[in-house]
């Protein structure tokens, strides 16, 4: 009788998905603000945007960082 996934597989398919669903969450919003919105190249001087852009890079990705060390720090249940 078959009663589906073991809860070991199941948590870890749920942390790599967390893990891509994150990461390009952050690639998406970076990329909008970065190059739909020019914020990340400088034309000609430093703007304003670009150092806010260039902060929020910066914070997110530690942030970033920080929550997958987080999720992967704990070991995989075994219920």
């Amino acid at each position: 009788m078959s009663e589906g996934i073991e809860p070991e597989v199941k948590d870890f398919l749920k942390r790599v998905m967390q893990t891509v669903s994150t990461g390009m969450l952050f690639l998406l919003v970076h990329m909008t603000f970065g190059l739909y919105l020019n914020w990340g190249f400088y034309e000609g001087r430093i703007g304003v945007g670009n150092v806010i852009y260039y902060l929020f890079l910066l914070g997110s990705f530690a942030a970033l960082i920080y929550y997958y060390y987080i999720l992967w720090k704990e070991r995989l249940s075994k219920k």
